[in-house]
């Protein structure tokens, strides 16, 4: 059977797409909602996103951490924030080639707020489906990548709406 390359998930935030937009083109902060990853560092100078920004991420899943390396392919204000995921090592990122795309869509919705879609795309088109399948079952304790990405995609649509909706002072707010 082949592998899913794609999957996403949405949720629907009671905040303006612009808003919305610049929580989540913020590398630096996606660890507040992510389960794997524990921030950025933005390298050079503007901390804006734009397209072809750099940006390191730190990641953790139980004890093992990793860094990536990626780049911004798109940064568009309240309405698309998108990045690839170009190389990864435990503590540089040092293995390089494409890994995989990650894309945020933000739509208004009729009734006020905004439609948050989160898209993972596995660019690892280069290797054997069997290959792909032992590298990702040993490495996601025996899921697939697409259904691992959904779980994680779920869990930080969920995270960011909770954030959304909690008032924005206050004890214990992620925001």
């Amino acid at each position: 059977m082949p592998r899913v390359l794609t999957v996403s998930g949405s949720v629907v935030v009671p905040i303006a797409p612009r808003e919305a937009y610049a929580l989540i083109a913020d590398p630096a902060g996606m660890g507040r909602w992510s389960p794997e990853n524990e921030g950025a560092v933005v390298r050079g100078e503007d901390r804006a996103p734009y397209p072809g920004m750099v940006f390191d991420g730190r990641n953790r899943r139980g004890f093992v951490r990793w860094t990536t390396r990626c780049t911004v392919t798109a940064a568009e204000p309240g309405e698309r924030f998108a990045f690839k995921v170009r190389a990864i090592g435990p503590r540089r990122p040092v293995v390089r080639g494409p890994i995989a795309t990650w894309e945020y869509r933000f739509a208004a919705e009729p009734g006020g707020g905004t439609r948050v879609t989160e898209t993972w795309t596995d660019d690892r088109r280069g290797w054997p489906d069997a290959a792909a399948w032992l590298f990702d079952h040993a490495v996601t304790s025996g899921r697939s990548f697409a259904d691992f990405q959904r779980r994680n995609i779920a869990a930080t649509l969920r995270r960011f709406a909770e954030s959304c909706a909690a008032p924005a002072e206050g004890p214990g707010n992620r925001r």
